[in-house]
């Protein structure tokens, strides 16, 4: 089988420990390029979150595809064309916004440029701005002072926090929204049926790519049925159970060059 899209996880998958592409990892990547392979970064972050792993790895020159949002949002690297875009309706945000008013949570919410927040010092506000190259804008109240629709809405707080409040945040939306736990500390609200599966589908029919022509590799719960959906679903050596349960394969860690590992089986490079 030859596969012709390679979609990567990038915490915890692409990028090691450090937050580093090894050069290992880079150059077999970029090798497949060469062969004319699509390669996807599939994350849950926000599109300018993944410059640099995109630049790192020449994606504008083998037109490579940015899959941001956990789904919601995928990018023609080259082009800056956008393929596909599903946000959540004002009036939605606007009533899981005033219901995450009653949690001890942090809402943070952007729109490609800004994160909006009540307070910058408030829990994994500043990690995700420097961590995805976004600037903080602060605002009297979220639910009254958005005035877009987010493709995305993101719930921080410790995981014991989260663990015993996520039933509570999650039920008065289940008809509307998907939720997905892509950290311990982050959960993740997004339109119902957006994934990474659901923009994989979409990206594949439109470049005529069968799933069976399609490797993934995932390490957390937010990338199951990605890895469901690829012809070959590889979980990293630190992924979770539930992966490495559904997994094809299961690799060496992403500290270990796990994608360089399992792609030199599958291509001459």
């Amino acid at each position: 089988m030859r596969y012709k899209m390679i979609v990567l996880d990038v915490d915890g998958t692409l990028i090691n420990d450090e937050k580093i592409i090894t050069p290992k990892t880079k150059d077999a990547l970029i090798a497949v390029q060469r062969q004319g392979v699509i390669v996807v970064l599939a994350s849950g972050r926000p599109a300018p979150g993944l410059k640099r792993e995109s630049d790192a790895l020449e994606l504008e020159k083998y037109h490579g595809l940015l899959l941001s949002y956990n789904g919601g949002k995928v990018i023609d690297v080259t082009t800056k064309k956008v393929i596909y875009q599903k946000s959540i309706p004002r009036e939605t945000a606007t009533r899981l916004l005033k219901h995450l008013e009653t949690f001890p949570v942090t809402p943070i919410v952007d729109d490609g440029t800004y994160i909006y927040t009540t307070d910058e010092d408030g829990y994994q506000i500043r990690y995700e701005s420097q961590n995805n190259n976004l600037k903080i804008k602060i605002v009297n109240n979220l639910a009254d002072d958005i005035n877009f629709c987010p493709i995305k809405i993101l719930i921080a707080a410790p995981n014991e926090v989260l663990l015993s409040a996520s039933k509570k945040i999650m039920a008065p939306f289940e008809n509307e929204l998907s939720f997905t736990l892509s950290a311990p500390f982050y959960l993740e609200a997004t339109m119902k049926g957006v994934s990474k599966a659901s923009s994989l589908r979409i990206i594949c029919n439109i470049l005529n790519i069968k799933p069976e022509e399609v490797m993934a590799f995932g390490d957390a719960q937010n990338d199951i049925l990605m890895i469901e959906f690829a012809g070959l679903g590889v979980a990293m050596g630190n992924a979770c159970e539930e992966l490495k349960a559904i997994a094809d394969e299961v690799t060496l860690s992403n500290n270990e060059d796990g994608i360089a590992h399992t792609l030199k089986k599958y291509y001459e490079i």
